[in-house]
């Protein structure tokens, strides 16, 4: 069993969509941002879409969604790392 939610025709004719082509579209962002806020995994939003796990990082990637979140402690690791690198390749 599912969850119903009904959008007005109004809004399928104005985004010039079909039903189906509009009721995947609500579905993957709903999913991405629940996957981008780390309420569900990419495997449950891949499960749920349809399609395997490299199809759902590729449709949020494509709409916009972060694919990787780094924590921010990380993420700065990573950059200090790149610019070292980046300082040893200049001084070869």
């Amino acid at each position: 069993m599912g969850v119903e939610v009904v959008f007005p025709d109004e809004l399928l004719i104005a985004l010039k969509a079909d039903r189906e082509t509009f009721r995947r579209s609500a579905l993957l962002y709903t999913l991405g941002k629940l996957y981008e806020s780390g309420r569900i995994s990419a495997g449950l939003g891949a499960q749920v879409l349809g399609c395997d796990l490299w199809e759902f990082y590729r449709l949020l990637s494509e709409n916009g969604f972060a694919v990787i979140d780094y924590p921010e402690e990380e993420l700065e690791q990573e950059a200090q790392t790149s610019r070292d690198l980046a300082e040893r390749t200049r001084r070869m």
